[in-house]
């Protein structure tokens, strides 16, 4: 849409194909949604996703494995993103979400992120992005002790959307309300057939004694469940975090 300038004020003038309505008529074939309404309802799915701020420029494209050729974090770090973009690409035609696991600071979130943005942007998929925690102290704080129960508002955009994020699954202390809360919601979208997509830190085979498994943390019934829903993606490499703290603190001569 062009801009005017009307008494000192900055507006947005009608859309020049479509006059405002929203639609576009077409010589002998009546009328379609214009371009310009399918752009704002991308944009209200973009603000309603919940992409943290923080990852709200992460793309497929700016995603770069780290190394380089055969190394062992590059080759993890690369197959995860043919994953990420092999989602974007397929869907709707995809029955089973994706679980990124590995440690910190080696992209799982930038990966998730990027996955919502794309699936917004290039196909207009209603996505919402929570943190676990996030939407755990939601639900405690939507809990109504008289009824004993949560209320919808949180819970049924959650249960609705088309594509589910939850970034940082067990990353809440593992208590009987937690593992119960989890496994309605993951259920009910099992149910329903809707794509899930998961980040954690906790693996199925820690690599050092005495660390927790994703099952400690969410549950052997809750981990069985995710196994049917997503294909798992192992994410290897060195923490980026630390990268960037390290060369922050570097003298250079």
């Amino acid at each position: 849409m062009r801009m005017t300038v009307e008494t000192g004020h900055l507006q947005l003038a009608p859309c020049a194909v479509c006059s405002g309505s929203g639609w576009e008529v077409v010589e002998g074939k009546g009328i379609r949604p214009c371009a310009c309404r399918l752009t704002e309802r991308r944009d209200q799915l973009l603000e309603a996703a919940r992409i943290p701020r923080r990852y709200e420029n992460c793309s497929l494209e700016n995603y770069h494995p780290q190394g380089m050729g055969s190394g062992k974090h590059f080759v993890a770090q690369a197959r995860a993103l043919v994953d990420a973009k092999h989602l974007v690409d397929e869907f709707p035609g995809i029955e089973i979400g994706l679980l990124f696991m590995g440690p910190c600071g080696v992209g799982k979130t930038h990966l998730a992120s990027a996955i919502t943005h794309a699936l917004v942007t290039r196909k207009g998929v209603s996505c919402l992005f929570y943190d676990f925690r996030d939407l755990l102290k939601e639900i405690q704080d939507s809990y109504n002790p008289v009824s004993k129960s949560s209320e919808l508002r949180v819970l049924r955009p959650v249960y609705d959307t088309e594509v589910l994020v939850l970034d940082e699954l067990g990353a809440s202390k593992p208590t009987d309300w937690v593992r119960d809360t989890m496994t309605q919601i993951i259920n009910n979208r099992y149910n329903d057939k809707k794509i899930t997509i998961f980040t954690t830190n906790y693996l199925d085979d820690p690599q050092n004694p005495g660390e927790e498994t994703l099952s400690d943390r969410v549950g052997v019934r809750l981990r069985s469940r995710l196994h049917e829903m997503c294909k798992i993606v192992q994410v290897t490499g060195d923490d980026y975090r630390e990268k960037i703290k390290d060369n922050r603190g570097r003298k250079f001569s």
